[in-house]
């Protein structure tokens, strides 16, 4: 997986200046370790700009949706640990 990422990240540069000088991300506040390789989420270190290096577009939404399905999951688990213990 990280080979095909580094080809990806590559591939032509920043979407937006166009900076060869691109890396992928590997930990977030958002996401940890494991959200920036799920999103291909990749920053230009020319102009910080961070995008997904497979649809070369910002990863916003994809952050949005990423955090919301982890809020539910966080909220079930603690709803199904919490009635579990009621007695």
């Amino acid at each position: 997986m990280e080979d095909q990422l580094d080809q990806l990240v590559g591939k032509d540069g920043c979407p937006k200046c166009g900076s060869e000088n691109i890396t992928p991300v590997k930990y977030t506040w958002w996401g940890g370790v494991l959200g920036p390789k799920i999103l291909h989420h990749t920053k230009c270190n020319a102009c910080k700009f961070l995008y997904n290096s497979k649809t070369r577009k910002s990863n916003t939404t994809g952050i949005i949706v990423y955090s919301v399905i982890l809020f539910v999951i966080a909220f079930v688990v603690f709803f199904l640990l919490r009635t579990s213990f009621s007695f």
